[in-house]
């Protein structure tokens, strides 16, 4: 399995469009083959920042869904990112 998280931050007045324009990304991402689970979501501490949490059964399926990425308009309204992908050996459920 892999993990990216992390976050994105952007004007905090900019932040609710920003999470609006990304709807249909994160509809075709949760449709696309391998994704276990995405999501974009508003820190409920700071105005400007954005999390960043997806769930994939495999690199491959992770770097296939990537060939497009950010557009120019979410690029240029990024005033900073810190997003990692990390490789999962073993899982716990804790419900």
């Amino acid at each position: 399995m892999v993990i990216v998280a992390g976050h994105i931050v952007v004007e905090p007045g900019r932040r609710d469009a920003y999470l609006a324009e990304c709807v249909p990304l994160v509809i075709e991402a949760r449709r696309s083959p391998g994704c276990l689970d995405f999501a974009l979501s508003p820190d409920i501490a700071d105005s400007g920042r954005i999390n960043v949490h997806e769930r994939w059964t495999s690199r491959e399926a992770v770097e296939a869904f990537r060939v497009g990425g950010p557009t120019p308009a979410q690029n240029e309204a990024m005033l900073s990112a810190r997003v990692a992908e990390y490789e999962v050996g073993a899982e716990r459920d804790l419900t």
